[in-house]
């Protein structure tokens, strides 16, 4: 694989004709609603609030909604493909602007990471279910990165076709599987339990919550495509909204479908015997809604959906990368277009490297692919991500108020929605942060040191990442830059 010259590709941006279709599919498919069902909602049930979890998926749910509301209303005057990077840059200058470069990278990298090690145990998990041979994850995780290494590099409309396709089966079963689960239900019939405050309130809520959390991340990088998007003023705003409700009622619907199916009183020890792995509540109540047929069929779904999702968080950490080399803040070659692909191909590669890296270290330390990979990756990722929009939604709000005269008239977008945001998101990381050693399974040591390294890298990017000569020298208003930067 080579890259264009640099004569030709270091002033070129990258171009696409995305709708707001094609990016929510990109976006859809990086939340992996399969594999939150499949991973996310044992875990918010099992060591949450059992029956009451989907009132966990509502509560992150409307917490993001409002979070978009100021995210979307600074759309317009944030001219750069940079998402949580370029709106803090812009609001609360560059120095924060850099921290928050370093905490989205940690972050879309840890969970990555983590599905890497998830569908290396899957696919080995499915492969010995079948009678097929013992071959250890790391291996199948190998062969899924090199295939995701191929459409990284190419252009982003492969990736959204691939992501499209995936994306409609594994929705598609999931529908159908609600459906029958509410038509045919459990013992307690249809049952509204779950949103009894006496239901939800039992157990530990916060770590529904959190789960619920992980399985939003990558939504806010509708606008980490808005170069490639056909009408990013107007795609950004519609995709990230269609984004949000989407992922929010499809979650919260089909965690409740599944109270249905089991039975509010049976649900959490279900969750608990599938964290013990003595089963899979997903393919277990699939075989006995949908039978053996539906089981197959959701089992190799789930390994799509795993795929779709780390195929797209590639995708975001690439451009990510680009963004910032365009900005001095990274090596000039990773923002370099490619010649025929018009990808970001480099910055592809070391993306590729990067992960292999790092997961080729993990599979020689012998560390578990669920526990240890996946969940520790998820906890990171999941700090940094409440940190990352947490950090966003200040910046909204100190742009508006430095720029009354763009906030005339809409108190609700440019005041109250990103103050009630701050409030929810506050919240939000004390629930995380405060359930941790769940979410990890590991010691308070250990668990302290993995939740500090968003926060680490956030004081690093601030204090020690510095642009380059030659994007210090260079006029910040032009096509790749920000014009009037604050600090």
């Amino acid at each position: 694989m080579t890259t264009a010259p640099a004569t030709k590709t270091e002033g070129r941006r990258l171009t696409g004709r995305l709708g707001p279709i094609g990016i929510v599919f990109m976006v859809v498919a990086a939340a992996a609603p399969l594999t939150v069902i499949g991973g996310n909602m044992p875990l918010a049930m099992g060591l949450g609030n059992g029956a009451g979890a989907p009132v966990g998926f509502a509560i992150a749910s409307l917490v993001l909604l409002v979070f978009s509301v100021g995210f979307v209303t600074m759309t317009p005057h944030v001219p750069e493909a940079g998402a949580f990077f370029s709106y803090v840059t812009l609001g609360l200058g560059e120095r924060v602007g850099k921290g928050i470069a370093v905490v989205a990278l940690i972050a879309y990298t840890a969970i990555q990471v983590g599905i890497y090690g998830y569908i290396g145990w899957a696919i080995s998990d499915t492969v010995e279910f079948y009678s097929g041979p013992a071959i250890p994850w790391p291996v199948y995780s190998f062969v899924v990165l090199a295939i995701v290494a191929v459409l990284g590099y190419r252009h982003i409309n492969l990736s959204a076709k691939v992501l499209g396709v995936a994306l409609a089966l594994e929705i598609g079963i999931v529908v159908l599987l609600d459906v029958v689960m509410v038509a045919k239900p459990g013992p307690a019939g249809i049952t509204f339990a779950s949103f009894d405050p006496g239901v939800f309130t039992q157990g530990t809520i916060g770590i529904a919550i959190l789960f619920a959390l992980t399985g939003f991340i990558g939504f806010e990088a509708t606008a980490v495509f808005r170069d490639e998007a056909r009408d990013p003023e107007r795609t950004i705003p519609r995709a990230t909204y269609a984004a949000v409700i989407l992922i929010g009622a499809f979650y919260t619907l089909t965690v409740w479908a599944f109270v249905v199916a089991i039975g509010p009183d049976h649900v959490t020890a279900v969750a608990e015997q599938t964290l013990a792995g003595n089963g899979n509540m997903l393919l277990d109540t699939t075989d006995a809604t949908l039978g053996r047929v539906g089981r197959d069929v959701v089992n190799v779904l789930l390994l799509t959906s795993l795929f779709a999702c780390v195929l797209s968080f590639h995708n975001v950490i690439a451009r990510y990368q680009f963004v910032l080399s365009r900005k001095g803040l990274l090596p000039a070659r990773l923002g370099r277009v490619h010649d025929s692909h018009e990808s970001p191909a480099f910055s592809s590669v070391v993306q590729t490297i990067t992960a292999a890296i790092i997961v080729g270290v993990l599979a020689v330390l012998g560390i578990d692919p669920l526990v240890g990979v996946f969940g520790s990756m998820a906890g990171v990722a999941t700090v940094g991500m409440v940190l990352l929009m947490l950090t966003t939604s200040i910046a909204v709000l100190v742009f508006f108020l430095r720029r009354r005269e763009l906030a005339a008239g809409r108190s609700w977008q440019t005041r109250i929605a990103p103050a009630v945001a701050v409030a929810g998101l506050l919240a939000s990381m004390w629930l995380v942060l405060s359930n941790f050693t769940l979410v990890t399974g590991g010691s308070f040591t250990l668990s302290a040191i993995l939740a500090a390294i968003p926060f680490a890298g956030l004081v690093v990017g601030a204090l020690v990442w510095r642009p380059s000569r030659s994007a210090a020298s260079r006029k910040l208003d032009g096509p790749d830059g920000l014009d009037g930067l604050d600090g």
